[in-house]
């Protein structure tokens, strides 16, 4: 009889590597309740709206850009967002 040496394993088929444990959601995720797509559809969109996809989908869609043309774009949000803060901030009354 043969002694099995630390590492060794058998050839055969049936010795496979399953992993059971479940797979984690990842990305965007919407769970239809009540079979309520219309609702879940909405939901997404929100979802997707707030977390930029919806522009990043238009940004790439437009094909090449020159890369002045990248910064002149980069600078316009960056003015409108530091415009939209400055906005909030008088609204608060720290401005």
């Amino acid at each position: 009889m043969r002694k099995f040496t630390r590492g060794w394993k058998p050839k055969n088929q049936f010795q496979t590597k399953r992993n059971d444990k479940p797979k984690e959601m990842s990305g965007l995720t919407v769970i239809v309740r009540n079979n309520d797509v219309n609702k879940a559809i909405r939901v997404l969109k929100k979802k997707m709206l707030n977390e930029g996809i919806m522009k990043e989908m238009r940004d790439r869609s437009d094909g090449y850009k020159k890369p002045s043309e990248r910064k002149r774009i980069a600078k316009k949000a960056g003015a409108k967002r530091w415009q939209k803060k400055v906005k909030e901030m008088e609204a608060r009354g720290e401005w």
